[in-house]
């Protein structure tokens, strides 16, 4: 999951249920229609046979194009998954952890919320991209937003690859392109009808 040219890249997130029998083939029609870097698995299950299938179904379609495969937060199951890597969402407190125990090869991403010294700190423990938000105005959470300030001093200060996530739109994507490597895109598709050609649109944006 790497940045090779100036343009960000998208970083797709599951919606927090899957109906298996239907989103396998959403996702392929995504990542078809736009390249993707990566795809986080993010279900509110807290069932461990529930994420092994829905992990089983969704490697099939991204590592047969090449997508890496993470899970949030339930790092004991990125080997026994076979996925890519873990995203974090406690800031830095787990990733020298996870970095030691996941070995040098794994994806590790930190969600940092607002936060610039969780972020700072979580790429200098080893975090492979460090993700911001939410970045849009929605009624979850306490009201935080990450401002298009601080993805601009990132971009300018710190070389850790940085996302920008939560209640995305347009003219945000717009506004953050040149200060950002990667746009997290999770429910702003998969309420549409039609995911990818609404994706396809959102990519247009960053451009």
């Amino acid at each position: 999951m790497t940045d090779n040219d100036d343009s960000p890249q998208l970083y797709l997130i599951t919606p927090a249920t899957l109906d298996l029998a239907t989103f396998p083939d959403r996702l392929a029609a995504c990542l078809d229609a736009t390249p993707i870097a990566c795809l986080r698995l993010s279900l509110a299950s807290r069932d461990e046979d529930q994420f092994a299938r829905a992990a089983d179904a969704l490697r099939e379609v991204t590592h047969a194009r090449d997508v890496a495969l993470v899970i949030e937060s339930h790092m004991l199951l990125v080997e026994r998954l076979g996925l890519d890597g873990v995203h974090l969402t406690d800031g830095a407190r787990s990733v020298r952890k996870m970095r030691k125990d996941l070995g040098e090869d794994a994806i590790i991403g930190s969600f940092c919320g607002t936060s610039r010294h969780d972020g700072m700190t979580a790429g200098e423990m080893g975090a492979d991209y460090v993700s911001f938000g939410p970045v849009g105005l929605t009624p979850l959470g306490d009201g935080s937003r990450a401002e298009r300030d601080l993805f601009e001093w990132w971009s300018e200060m710190i070389e850790v690859p940085v996302v920008a996530e939560g209640a995305l739109d347009i003219d945000l994507i717009r506004a953050l392109a040149p200060h950002t490597d990667f746009f997290g895109i999770g429910d702003e598709i998969w309420s549409q009808d039609d995911a990818a050609a609404t994706l396809k649109a959102l990519a247009a944006a960053m451009r």
